[in-house]
């Protein structure tokens, strides 16, 4: 496989496993401990225009593509119909379904965030998994950080009661990020910045465009 990590570093990205797929090989980028800085500085976190994250994405993604002479690319947003990405990070055995539900990454934890795939129209060989699911050794913080029990092991994300939570004095220290997310050991060790936390919140809660 190439090593995309040179590529992906500048922009504060990370390779993020890779796959095979009906004779395809999908490359899975994400979002790496430097992001924030990264995109911080660009046109679109400046402009003011909506959806900055997306459109910073829809002008690296295709740029990596480029540079590592894959055949195409696809974003994990602009739906529907959107790209299958749950089952890609799965079939790359570096995230894994958590306690919660939601996917956890062997190296970001609970902070996974994909900003694009690519793609390449054959199959080139792939590195051999990174470890088990790292759920399977950890005391599982994330099962009771939610104050309001919106994620747990006993049912789907509540959403509304979620987001109920937040517009209350109480969630106040949600806004600052999900605290389920940065209950995660290896959340904790990845060291994302309060600022891009508190950001995905509040697009999460509608406060932004």
């Amino acid at each position: 496989m190439i090593d995309l990590a040179p590529l992906c570093a500048p922009h504060g990205l990370m390779p993020m496993g890779a796959l095979h797929e009906n004779g395809r090989t999908i490359a899975l980028i994400g979002a790496d401990t430097g992001f924030w800085e990264a995109f911080s500085d660009s046109a679109e976190a400046l402009d003011g225009g909506p959806d900055p994250i997306d459109r910073w994405s829809t002008r690296v993604i295709p740029e990596l593509a480029r540079g590592a002479g894959a055949d195409g690319h696809e974003f994990p947003f602009g739906g529907p119909p959107f790209a299958p990405y749950i089952s890609w990070a799965k079939a790359t055995r570096e995230a894994f379904s958590s306690p919660t539900g939601m996917l956890v990454h062997t190296r970001a934890g609970l902070m996974i965030s994909y900003r694009g795939a690519l793609i390449w129209d054959r199959e080139l060989p792939l590195a051999p998994p990174a470890s088990p699911s790292p759920c399977d050794p950890c005391a599982r913080p994330c099962e009771t950080a939610c104050p309001v029990g919106a994620l747990s092991p006993d049912h789907f994300y509540d959403v509304p009661r979620c987001k109920a939570h937040l517009a209350t004095p109480e969630g106040a220290e949600c806004l600052n990020g999900c605290l389920v997310r940065r209950a995660c050991p290896i959340s904790q060790s990845f060291d994302r910045p309060q600022a891009q936390s508190a950001h995905h919140m509040r697009y999460f809660i509608g406060e932004m465009s």
